[in-house]
């Protein structure tokens, strides 16, 4: 591996490794050295990475455990939990993803909820849209009817849907 690359990696995740080393180690220097160390542990195994997406999960991983070892060295009779580590050393990345996921995962139930409220005729043809991915043309031919008929039941439906999604939300 090159020098450009390790330099670039060290720039990008630098902040995210130092804020994962600071919330074990609640010490400045402890949690810089304990960066540094990271990356010399990544020069070394790089190799050992599959997916180049996971280089910054990689690096956090080699970071928590970095700076556990350290609080080990530098703290003798300092006790953590396993469990109490890593949940500090994800809740970088899940406080942020637990909010979005609830939101759209309630959002997802409301609008389902909805979509069984409309008329059959609106169900059918915004169901075969959405889950099914078809085409106008072939809900018409689906089902028999004037492609015409098939977009101004999906706009129809699609009206009346953001109305009841709204009201879902509301409440």
């Amino acid at each position: 591996m090159d020098e450009d690359y390790f330099n670039e990696l060290y720039e990008r995740y630098f902040n995210r490794l130092y804020h994962v080393a600071y919330r074990i180690t609640r010490d400045q220097q402890l949690a810089e050295d304990a960066v540094h160390e990271t990356y010399i542990k990544a020069i070394k195994n790089i190799r050992c990475v599959e997916d180049s997406q996971k280089v910054g999960a990689w690096l956090a991983v080699i970071a928590a455990r970095t700076a556990i070892d350290i609080v080990r060295k530098e703290k003798k009779g300092f006790v953590m939990s396993m469990e109490h580590i890593q949940l500090e050393a994800s809740s970088l990345q899940t406080d942020q993803n637990v909010e979005k996921d609830v939101e759209a995962s309630l959002f997802n139930q409301n609008l389902y909820k909805a979509i069984h409220q409309l008329s059959a005729r609106y169900q059918t043809i915004l169901l075969l849209k959405l889950q099914q991915g078809l085409k106008e043309q072939e809900i018409a031919d689906l089902l028999r009817i004037n492609q015409n008929t098939v977009k101004t039941r999906l706009y129809r439906a699609r009206q009346k849907l953001k109305i009841l999604v709204s009201r879902l939300e509301t409440a």
